[in-house]
């Protein structure tokens, strides 16, 4: 065999790992190779300050079950070109609104009522978003208002306090075995948000809807029940999150999930969501949501302050949004 015919196949060869690389979407990974890096980077800064203390990864966990559970809602909502503002505070209203039913009629009118809050407001934003083609972000804008101004309204700004263990067990303070049942919950969340976007015919309308409504339209999809669908589910994600909170901390008040909102589309987006619709990742988001918690973590442990840790968090927003991409 002749020099020419042994070096072109190694120069075709050469080519198509080249055009590989080329056509290969590296954004969608950016969540995890982030995570990585983040992770060693506190590893190493923060090596004398228990950062890699089995506890202290736990805790990462923990303190990031409740954002994630909001951030599987807001993965829907945002896959279809939507956005909700009010997570956060619908899940201060549900925390309240579970406390005082679980101290009057005890847990399961409790938990019923907890759901409720999201049922109910979730149909409101679906309803004015889908039937009277109001902006989603004017909506939930407006009821992030009134949720807030209710749930201080009916409580008259007192915390509700939780003397329900068994309430308290399930929702956030207890443990499933030797696995923490906040870590428990945002588990299932993801699992069956991840099957549900990705495996079923209502993912796949979902990010048809997103991806271009009129061409979803023609193909069939009914897309106003479809946006209907995706505020409900993300209201009821908030209200759960809002009675895991009540659990973790044994109390229902209204600043609960404040501004949590701003988190769960950061972790959302972060996580290769596409802020303009048509694509959607549930691993990615739960990545997105980790990578915050640990950026939190580590900030705690390095004795940064809260005005600090702010400043840091918006510069996570915006670096979110610059990610931002269409399909």
């Amino acid at each position: 065999m002749s020099k020419s015919n042994t070096i072109a196949p190694r120069d075709t060869a050469a080519r198509n790992f080249g055009t590989v690389l080329k056509e290969l979407d590296w954004r969608r990974y950016v969540i995890y190779i982030g995570f990585v890096v983040v992770f060693i980077f506190f590893a190493i800064l923060l090596r004398d300050q228990g950062f890699l203390s089995p506890n202290n990864l736990l805790n990462i966990f923990r303190q990031t079950a409740t954002i994630t559970v909001i951030a599987v809602g807001m993965t829907y909502v945002i896959a279809c070109a939507e956005i909700d503002l009010s997570v956060g505070s619908v899940a201060g209203l549900s925390s309240v609104c579970t406390a005082m039913a679980l101290s009057q009629f005890g847990l399961v009118p409790g938990i019923l009522a907890g759901l409720a809050v999201g049922l109910v407001v979730g149909s409101i934003n679906g309803a004015l978003v889908s039937l009277l083609g109001i902006p989603s972000f004017l909506v939930t804008l407006g009821m992030l208002g009134i949720a807030v101004g209710v749930a201080q309204w009916i409580t008259a700004s007192a915390p509700q306090p939780i003397l329900n263990d068994t309430f308290n067990t399930l929702f956030g303070s207890g443990n499933f075995g030797p696995v923490p049942g906040l870590v428990v919950w945002s588990a299932i969340f993801v699992a069956i948000g991840a099957v549900v976007l990705n495996r079923t015919r209502f993912g796949r309308q979902v990010l048809a809807t997103g991806g271009n409504r009129n061409a979803a339209d023609f193909t069939g999809i009914n897309t106003k029940r479809i946006k209907f669908q995706v505020l409900l589910i993300s209201a009821v994600a908030a209200s759960v999150a809002g009675m895991l909170y009540a659990g973790r901390l044994q109390s229902g008040r209204f600043q609960w999930g404040s501004g949590d909102e701003l988190s769960a589309i950061a972790a959302v987006i972060l996580g290769g969501t596409s802020l303009f619709g048509g694509f959607g990742s549930i691993i990615g988001t739960l990545f997105g949501a980790l990578l915050i918690g640990l950026i939190n973590n580590g900030l705690i442990l390095a004795g940064l302050d809260s005005s600090q840790q702010q400043v840091v968090r918006g510069a996570i927003i915006i670096l979110a949004v610059a990610m931002a991409r269409k399909k």
